[in-house]
């Protein structure tokens, strides 16, 4: 070893070796967390799961090591001879400890903390104490008290610094020209290398569909979310919401009790005669309004056809809204729209520290109620976030490109489209396949996943659907296809009778219509309940619809016995002429009801336009009688948003009204 740091090798083994001890000293913080906290993770602690907390634990300290050790990766590696002496060496050894110590004290920190949490240290805790004035006193009781914590940090400073492994490359080791040159090259490229893994650290991977990680991901390691604090780390944590932290209770009402006089989003059950049929949510990637021609029958004087001859078909048979719209424009954003009745307010909901707040959605309700539920999802485990999201809400079974693959009846990866997972047409047949061997009743959700950029379509199908006007609208005849082709599979199984279908988008897509780009233009989703019983009835309702209401329409009616929270109205329940739609689009909550859109930017009213102005051309702030109530209304929505998600009120029971 002592031959090799003296090489020419001596800063790369050495980095090498001191980021492994960066791991040690994680390592080493969380057995301490966790101990300190053992009556909160005792009871997730099995043989089963020490495998998962391990693996979660190494990818979220691997994120915040890569983060926090830039600087000294840079310095270590900065392709120079001259940087090869003590000076600078005894620079990059101070630079390590004390980025490492602010670590360690963090995590260490956090672990007092804990109790009055039970989740990992976020940036929203300086918004917190951002008016307290006894801080200083608050640190050195808690010193005092955990003064165990207080040697743990000094003992593990004194060992890093002690076991900090020093190259001992000198000068001396390039007496010539050509030494230094391929010396610098040598540095250039291990520096090249360490970038690429400083990118796969910080994302948490580098194959197609990953997103950066974020705390929500720790759900896909562990049963319970109060062991979510096991595999994350508080750099981490810390470092992930830096700038989210835009949940902020406006002061709209004194009090919650209050602004629940105008809207509260708790829903009691009533004495509606429990039906327990399947339900069956098709979530389509990009699948706008715009594209569906059954939605579009005034374009071009009834002669524009649309790209989904399928999807009109199924029109016909359904329940439609003539005006439905999502609630956010991120696929990240219609997971919980669609499945938790939470629209997206500021950041992503799936991106914010909310996102580890206390909360189910209409699976996890379900599941108690003793229904069967699973999520399908195309791509790669992990994708998007969302087995780790569809395991915190309450689904029983994640199925995606992997179990598919497994599956000896479909065709294998021969169907993965090379960017983002399966093709739509046989991963809905698969789809329908698992269904039937459910156990009913049961609750489903599919993502599909054909419709995303860099759109394109199965080659045998390349001389069918061809190119058109935008790159998706080849895709959308494909998933349209698809679509139909799951259709006349489920239709023969003896589940089909007894299942609310109902399809969706996660968002909105390339447009090529004006009206589809304005502001609530590009929310324009399809919403459409379909019913082989004939139960519910076939329908075009002139009224509002938003991806927020499918889970409290769909629990009412298949009479789910307790009360739940949803943002969302229950559309079986409500007047035509109450229905209603909020989303927030760059700093403006666009709220829509009565006929118009009013959009508000958290203190007043910038524009109203009627629906009809398709084009938002006229604006009519002061002229509209409804404004007045629709501002109170969106102000009551926007309250209760913020106070629940900041105080982790997001249960029925969690706030009296």
């Amino acid at each position: 070893m002592k031959h090799v740091l003296q090489s020419k090798w001596g800063s790369s083994v050495a980095l090498i070796c001191n980021i492994l001890g960066a791991y040690v000293l994680y390592f080493i913080a969380r057995l301490i967390y966790v101990f300190s906290n053992w009556s909160y993770f005792s009871e997730g602690f099995s043989g089963a799961t020490i495998g998962q907390w391990i693996k979660g634990s190494l990818l979220f300290d691997t994120t915040a090591i890569v983060y926090t050790h830039i600087p000294y990766v840079l310095l270590m590696l900065f392709p120079l001879w001259m940087k090869e002496q003590p000076g600078y060496q005894k620079l990059c050894k101070w630079v390590f400890v004390v980025v490492n110590s602010i670590a360690l004290a963090i995590n260490l920190a956090d672990a007092v903390y804990f109790p009055f949490t039970l989740r990992r240290t976020t940036m929203s805790v300086f918004q917190e104490f951002n008016n307290e004035h006894n801080l200083g006193s608050i640190v050195l009781h808690n010193a005092l008290t955990h003064w165990y914590l207080v040697v743990a940090f000094v003992l593990l400073v004194a060992f890093m610094q002690r076991l900090y492994v020093m190259p001992r490359t000198t000068i001396a080791t390039f007496p010539t020209p050509k030494s230094r040159w391929m010396y610098g090259l040598q540095q250039f490229v291990c520096l090249a290398i360490a970038t690429i893994g400083i990118v796969a650290g910080a994302r948490g991977g580098l194959q197609s569909g990953v997103r950066p990680i974020t705390i929500s991901n720790a759900n896909q390691f562990v049963e319970r979310p109060t062991d979510c604090a096991v595999v994350l780390n508080t750099p981490f944590a810390l470092l992930r919401t830096i700038g989210k932290a835009d949940f902020v209770v406006p002061n709209y009402y004194p009090n919650v009790q209050a602004a629940a006089q105008v809207f509260s989003p708790i829903h009691m059950p009533d004495s509606t005669q429990p039906r327990k049929k399947n339900i069956v949510i098709l979530i389509v990637e990009s699948f706008g309004r715009e594209y569906i021609g059954g939605f579009n029958r005034d374009f071009f004087d009834g002669k524009y056809k649309g790209y989904t001859p399928n999807v009109d078909r199924l029109i016909e048979k359904s329940l439609v809204y003539r005006y439905s719209f999502c609630n956010g424009r991120k696929s990240i954003d219609g997971m919980p729209s669609i499945l938790c009745s939470i629209p997206r307010f500021g950041e992503p909901f799936i991106l914010t520290p909310a996102s580890m707040n206390d909360y189910t959605g209409m699976p996890g309700l379900l599941s108690q109620w003793g229904y069967q539920t699973a999520f399908f999802h195309g791509a790669n485990r992990g994708s998007m976030g969302f087995l780790a999201f569809s395991k915190k809400i309450g689904f029983q079974h994640y199925y995606g490109r992997q179990d598919y693959d497994d599956d000896k009846r479909f065709g294998g990866d021969e169907d993965f489209d090379g960017n983002w997972g399966i093709w739509d047409e046989p991963f809905l047949q698969y789809y329908c396949a698992k269904m039937s061997e459910m156990k009913e009743p049961f609750m489903t959700a599919l993502f599909t996943v054909s419709s995303h950029d860099p759109f394109v379509v199965p080659a045998q199908y390349k001389n069918i659907y061809k190119e058109e006007h935008l790159p998706i609208q080849k895709c959308i005849r494909y998933t349209d296809m698809a679509i139909g082709k799951f259709f006349a599979t489920a239709s023969k199984q003896k589940w089909f009778k007894n299942t609310i279908f109902v399809l969706t988008s996660d968002h909105t897509n390339q447009s090529d219509h004006a009206q589809y780009m304005t502001d609530i233009g590009g929310f324009c989703s399809p919403i459409i309940i379909y019913d082989p019983s004939n139960e519910i009835k076939a329908e075009r309702k002139n009224a509002i619809a938003q991806q927020i209401d499918i889970m409290p329409t769909l629990l009412h009616y298949v009479g789910f016995p307790k009360p739940y929270m949803a943002f969302g109205a229950d559309l079986f329940n409500t007047a035509d002429d109450n229905t209603w739609a909020v989303n927030y689009l760059n700093g403006i909550y666009q709220y829509v009801k009565h006929g118009y859109v009013l959009q508000w930017d958290g203190t007043q009213t910038k524009a109203i336009y009627k629906l009809t102005d398709l084009l938002m051309q006229h604006n009519l702030v002061g002229k509209v009688k409804e404004q007045q109530q629709m501002e109170t209304e969106l102000k009551a929505i926007i309250y209760q948003y913020m106070y629940r998600m900041v105080n982790d009120k997001l249960r029925p029971n969690a706030t009296k009204e």
